[in-house]
């Protein structure tokens, strides 16, 4: 049943579900290129994406964590420190939600990381990681100050900025990437029902990521 269920999953958001689910659209800058492809004999010009970047930091086992570690997976992120007020708690909290709905499925991830790098070091992030209890699949995320802010706003193109000793303003959002790094929907992590269209449409990009693999069988 297990080897079954990701074609299962498939099945049911592509076969049957092709009136209610549709592909998720892509956020960011988008480029024309010089390629093309085919579809129902009609030449249509191939697009790029926004993409992040490559990055390094380290969670909060004091491992090192790099983008090549999400490649093909679907990835959840949040921005967050150790010493934010409750609206972080909140975001973390939701996001442990969706680690256990998704804690046996090899294709989701998820990456909470801090902008208060300074403070939050890897003793910091285990003490606080270890409130939630998170699979091997959450990972709490620390990096210098210019890989972090350099990928809070020109990869994930959210806000990060610090205000004073201890005091960050940053956005609430939950962000979902798709397997080749690019960004594919933004959620509130403070409102219940955001999450829930969050947790839907991880299913819609598990399909997505599923077609790409099934096509690559043929």
């Amino acid at each position: 049943m297990i080897l079954a269920l990701p074609g299962f999953l498939y099945y049911l958001l592509t076969a049957k579900g092709k009136n209610r689910y549709k592909p998720l659209a892509f956020y960011g800058s988008k480029t024309v290129a010089k390629t093309s492809h085919k579809v129902h004999g009609k030449v249509i010009p191939d697009t790029i994406y926004h993409t992040i970047g490559d990055f390094t930091f380290t969670d909060q086992n004091g491992k090192p964590v790099n983008a090549k570690s999400f490649d093909k997976k679907v990835l959840v992120v949040a921005l967050f420190y150790t010493r934010c007020p409750e609206v972080c708690t909140t975001v973390n909290s939701f996001m442990d939600s969706l680690d256990v709905n998704y804690r046996k499925n090899k294709m989701v991830q998820f990456a909470s990381i801090t902008v208060d790098p300074d403070h939050d070091t890897p003793p910091v992030l285990k003490a606080y990681a270890d409130k939630f209890k998170p699979s091997d699949k959450w990972l709490f995320l620390r990096g210098d100050t210019t890989t972090t802010y350099n990928l809070a706003r020109n990869g994930l193109l959210v806000n990060a900025l610090k205000t004073g000793e201890g005091n960050y303003i940053l956005d609430d959002k939950l962000i979902l990437i798709d397997g080749e790094r690019r960004v594919r929907g933004y959620y509130s992590g403070s409102t219940r029902a955001d999450v829930m269209k969050l947790n839907d449409e991880i299913k819609v990009q598990i399909a997505e990521e599923l077609r790409k693999v099934d096509k690559a069988l043929y």
